[in-house]
């Protein structure tokens, strides 16, 4: 019967072992593609493996929104979840700025020792239960420590007794008091100088909110300045374009657009009262940034000076009208946008 059972498991962990060192599995829909992967297929009682659940897909057509499989503190019950990274975005292919991953990985472990199906992890699209999309299962060894049935089995050693003494709190106990005597020195200090302290009455300063459109402006022109493609340095110069023109969006029309790659941004835009030919410029310039940030192209010198030029006249055609009026011997700026509240379009 023993060899019977020894047999059996040779055969399964054999199976194991005859797949490829990282167990992948991976399904597909339409637009959107879900891996697994394992990096061991068996561990001894007490080890660790990982499991990287990754999603794939295309923004070309509109953000979607993935749910990742909730799990808790364990898989299946013999399969515990010791820890978990936060849910990663990052952008696979430098070549295809469309396409978007988001990856989380997970550490489990086992004490009980055996052959476990791990079941399909479960993606959820756009909130819709119903185009769930899920992964491969896959199998899972925990075995035992081997042990040397030769030998005695020996009990387990008493504990120690210790006997008590004062003189080990002694230290601790006066670190106490000390504590004790500078904490109440700092309170009465604290409350001495409270009472002796008048109270000034500061004169208030209005500081005038910085538009948008004014900074931007003054970091393009610094930017044309300091010629830094001129010099060689064309991520430099392309980086600092770029934040300079999603900084500027974030102010002006409330877009998180530090946080979204260019095609993001582009379909935020698409509720923006804006000419066609002014997307068609800030795609330009964000668009070129990836390029040379990701894909280390290399510009000609027109398409660098085109990339500022087109920065800043989005920045002149959106920006909001300030005016500044005095009240009571106070400043504030007024602002209003040009023509009837909507961003203008450029000829340039």
């Amino acid at each position: 019967m023993r060899k019977a059972v020894y047999s059996l498991q040779f055969i399964v962990y054999s199976l194991l072992i005859a797949t490829p060192i990282l167990f992948s599995f991976s399904s597909f829909s339409q637009n959107v593609r879900v891996s697994v992967e394992l990096d061991t297929n068996a561990i001894l009682i007490g080890q660790q493996a990982k499991i990287k659940l990754q999603v794939e897909y295309k923004t070309d057509q509109g953000d979607i929104k993935i749910d990742f499989p909730k799990i808790t503190d364990t898989i299946i019950k013999q399969i515990e979840v010791v820890g978990q990274t936060k849910i990663e975005r990052f952008i696979p292919d430098s070549n295809d700025m469309s396409r978007l991953a988001q990856t989380q990985t997970f550490i489990i472990t086992s004490f009980d020792s055996g052959y476990y199906a791990i079941p399909p992890f479960k993606f959820i699209i756009n909130g819709d239960s119903s185009k769930a999309i899920e992964t491969e299962p896959m199998l899972f060894a925990v075995n035992t420590v081997a042990v040397d049935t030769t030998k005695n089995i020996k009990d387990i050693k008493p504990p120690i007794e210790v006997p008590f003494s004062w003189k080990e709190y002694l230290p601790y106990i006066y670190w106490g008091l000390g504590a004790l005597a500078i904490l109440a020195g700092i309170i009465y200090l604290i409350r001495y100088y409270l009472k002796k302290r008048k109270p000034k009455l500061l004169p208030e300063i209005i500081i005038p909110k910085i538009p948008p459109h004014v900074t931007a402006l003054e970091r393009l022109e610094k930017l044309k300045e300091e010629k830094l493609w001129q010099q060689g340095k064309l991520k430099q110069y392309h980086s600092e374009l770029a934040d300079i023109t999603r900084q500027y969006i974030e102010h002006r029309f409330y877009i998180h657009a530090m946080e979204q790659v260019t095609d993001e941004i582009m379909y935020s835009f698409r509720t923006v009262d804006m000419g066609d030919e002014l997307k068609m410029k800030l795609r330009q310039v964000l668009f070129l940034s990836d390029l040379v940030k990701f894909a280390k192209e290399q510009p000609l010198p027109n398409e660098n000076d085109l990339s500022w030029s087109n920065a800043y006249q989005f920045v002149m055609a959106t920006k909001l009208e300030t005016q500044q009026t005095t009240v009571s011997g106070q400043l504030s700026v007024v602002s209003s946008e040009i023509t009837d509240n909507k961003p203008l379009t450029t000829d340039h």
